[in-house]
């Protein structure tokens, strides 16, 4: 009996794969790089077929790396970054770029050309936004729409199909045009608990009164770990997998990683009201979980059934963190290319630090860390990043100094992230932590500190790949749903409690930090 599972993560700037076994645990991985244009300001292109053959070649390999046969493959699901892949009426890439060169097909997650539009949007008030947080984003599907149609009219005119990445891979695995509840509901502004999902008097209102007609974008959405089909015997040729093979529906990569921390509480709705998952990377996503809807300013959704059954799913996020890290690093004069020797050298020398100048080391420095914009909880994709306490010191420690200010910055957004979740009605104890982050011991004792969470660490390095496991698993026919799939493919994980003694310090840190945002936001008005 087939019972293996192949989970994709496409991300940023590369395709991973790996092999799972019915209880989870990981065969084998394999990664591949893939390409990122950046013609101008604020502007990030993928080139879908690019994606397409990065992801081949890591399944190939994780396969081939497992020793494990094609027909032993019971299914393959697909997470992707929310970035938008636009194709003609033929199924072939159309150009996003502004200079019309063929092979840019996709607006990446984290361009944000469409500042102006998103900003039309929430202009708009229209009731669709409170499952957006009352704001629009320019990371989400509907303005990067309207600038493609306002600024390559010519392009919009040949469209045949829009897809978010997600959805484009199954797509491309089984040739079934169908999209996710995941995808549409958290990134189109589908409304996945009506009747109706799509909502036409705000497509009118926002100039998109086409959309469906030009994306071929259907009425109904499948819902979390029902398969899309099987795959083409082109793409099982492709990916060295065999036809019989199932593809599952297409998730966000950072509800996977909710999905793959939090998939053990599947079928315990009351203690999953009490979790959360941060992933975290290049920019970090919170995902909180409820029975009931629950809205509030700055957050993304409440999404319907965007992840687990007859669940409500809520999002904070930062747009930059391991990317504004990098940032650091790379802009200061004793920094360089930010690897992680690099990292690994500043963090030895802040832990020397700290231990020779306790709280007091860089208590003088505060960084509001909205570099990229403030997603969560402000919904300013406009704002800045603010450093307040610098001196003509630009030696290494004076480095290590701003990235560990830094830091505790990124770990204080967290915490007004959280603040923010429980006035909407949030109950939140439990941190469940997922991606790059772990590997930074500054975050991590940051992360529970700062908050005052318990932090879970869960005993896989690939929770993302997890997630999208579990729910190939449902789609492949391994279980019958995510309630059993979960906690049978669940890693576990260890615990991490707050250290009492730092309370006061941070307590006084996040207080300070909500005084930069009083004096930033009085700074914007004069």
């Amino acid at each position: 009996m087939a019972d293996l599972i192949v989970a994709v993560d496409v991300g940023t700037g590369s395709a991973r794969a790996g092999i799972f076994d019915r209880h989870g645990k990981q065969l084998a991985r394999a990664d591949y790089p893939i390409a990122m244009n950046r013609p101008e300001e604020n502007h990030a292109e993928h080139d879908s077929e690019n994606i397409w053959a990065a992801v081949c070649i890591a399944v190939k390999t994780a396969r081939a790396k497992s020793g494990v046969t094609a027909e032993s493959i019971a299914a393959i699901g697909f997470d992707a970054t929310c970035s938008l892949v636009v194709r003609d009426k033929d199924g072939a890439p159309l150009s996003v770029n502004r200079k019309g060169e063929p092979r840019w097909d996709t607006i990446v997650w984290l361009d944000h050309r469409a500042l102006k539009q998103a900003d039309f949007c929430t202009a708009t008030e229209h009731p669709v936004l409170n499952h957006s947080g009352r704001v629009m984003s320019p990371e989400m599907e509907m303005p990067k729409l309207m600038w493609l149609k306002q600024n390559l009219p010519q392009q919009w005119e040949k469209t045949g199909y829009f897809f978010d990445l997600a959805d484009f891979m199954s797509w491309r695995a089984t040739g079934n045009a169908a999209r996710s509840r995941c995808t549409l509901t958290a990134k189109w502004n589908y409304l996945s608990h009506k009747d109706h999902g799509w909502q036409d008097e705000f497509l009118q209102e926002i100039g998109l009164e086409d959309l469906r007609e030009r994306g071929g974008l259907p009425e109904k959405t499948l819902s979390v770990g029902q398969s899309v089909g099987h795959l083409t015997a082109a793409a099982a040729a492709e990916l060295g997998l065999h036809e019989g093979c199932a593809v599952a529906t297409g998730l966000i990569d950072a509800y996977a990683g909710a999905i793959g921390v939090l998939g053990g509480f599947a079928g315990e709705p009351d203690r999953l009201e009490r979790q959360l998952a941060l992933i975290a990377g290049t920019s970090s996503c919170i995902v909180a979980f409820s029975k009931d809807m629950k809205p509030g300013f700055g957050m993304w959704g409440p999404y319907y059934e965007a992840a687990f059954p007859d669940s409500w799913l809520i999002e904070g996020g930062q747009s930059a963190t391991g990317a504004l890290l990098d940032h650091v690093v790379r802009s200061h004069s004793a920094g360089g290319e930010p690897d992680a020797e690099v990292h690994a050298r500043i963090v030895l020398r802040i832990q020397e630090l700290r231990a020779a100048y306790g709280s007091e080391f860089a208590a003088r420095l505060h960084v509001l860390p909205d570099f990229h914009g403030n997603r969560s909880p402000l919904a300013d994709p406009h704002a800045l990043g603010v450093i307040s306490g610098l001196t003509l010191d630009s030696s290494f420690d004076a480095l290590c100094r701003l990235y560990w200010r830094t830091c505790v910055a990124i770990a204080l957004g967290i915490r007004h992230i959280l603040e923010m979740m429980k006035e909407a009605g949030y109950d939140l104890d439990t941190l469940h932590i997922t991606g790059g982050h772990v590997r930074n011991v500054l975050l991590m004792e940051l992360y529970s500190d700062v908050t005052g969470c318990t932090v879970v660490v869960p005993e896989t390095n690939d929770a993302v790949l997890l997630g999208t496991a579990m729910v190939a698993a449902v789609a492949g026919g391994v279980y019958p749903d995510l309630r059993a799939a979960g906690p049978a493919m669940s890693p576990g994980g260890h615990a991490q409690h707050p250290n009492a003694d730092m309370r006061e310090t941070y307590d006084r840190d996040y207080r300070k930090f909500l005084s930069l945002y009083r004096h930033r936001a009085e700074l914007e008005t004069l």
